[in-house]
Formats: C-alpha cells, sequence, structure tokens
C-alpha cells in the first residue's frame, strides 16, 4: 500500500465517523423530543414523522448505502425540526417538572 491509499482510507474513515456522530447526536435529540408525542396539541404528522425516522435510521433499506447516512440525517433533520415547529405552533414545551407536571420555560428540544 502506497501513501495515498492509506490516505484514502483514512479519509474515508474520518468521514464515516462524522456522519454516524451526527446521526447519532440527532438521534438522541429526537428521543429527548418524544415526551412531546404525548401532547394533545401536536398533529399527528409530525408525531408519525418521529417514529418513521427512527425507524428509517435503523433499516437495513436506504436510499444511500449504510456507510453514507446522510439520508438518514437529512430525514432525522427533518422529523426533528418538523417536531419543534408544531411544538412551537401548539405553545407545548418539553419539559417537565420531577413530579410530572409541564413546565412553562424551556425549549422543547432540550
Amino acid at each position: 500500500m502506497d501513501g495515498w491509499d492509506v490516505f484514502w482510507l483514512v479519509a474515508a474513515g474520518v468521514v464515516i465517523a462524522a456522519t454516524l456522530a451526527v446521526a447519532v447526536t440527532l438521534l438522541v435529540k429526537l428521543v429527548r423530543a418524544r415526551r412531546l408525542l404525548g401532547a394533545s396539541g401536536i398533529p399527528m404528522s409530525s408525531k408519525v414523522l418521529f417514529w418513521a425516522s427512527v425507524v428509517y435510521l435503523v433499516s437495513p433499506v436506504d436510499l444511500l448505502p449504510d456507510p453514507v447516512l446522510l439520508d438518514d440525517i437529512g430525514f432525522l433533520l427533518v422529523a426533528l425540526r418538523s417536531l419543534h415547529k408544531a411544538a412551537q405552533r401548539a405553545g407545548v414545551t418539553g419539559r417537565v417538572r420531577p413530579e410530572g407536571g409541564p413546565d412553562a420555560v424551556g425549549d422543547p428540544l432540550g
């Protein structure tokens, strides 16, 4: 293996690791936003989009091959934005007090 082969292997590894890190970060944000799913003011389409994005992330069927997570990241971004906007329109927050009552302040995405 010459120097260029090693360079391209390292570069591909870095790109794959970066896209995986972004996808995992977005998935964590979606999971944190899941408490919005019980709110009655949020439309069902946003709730379905949340679950569809989680299923798409773990699904073996993708628009692009699995090492390239750009399609998964895009779908997660759309779901997160949709849920966030729907919560803002409905005036719902995602923060919950320890005793279970809703909190009036805070970003629904934590």
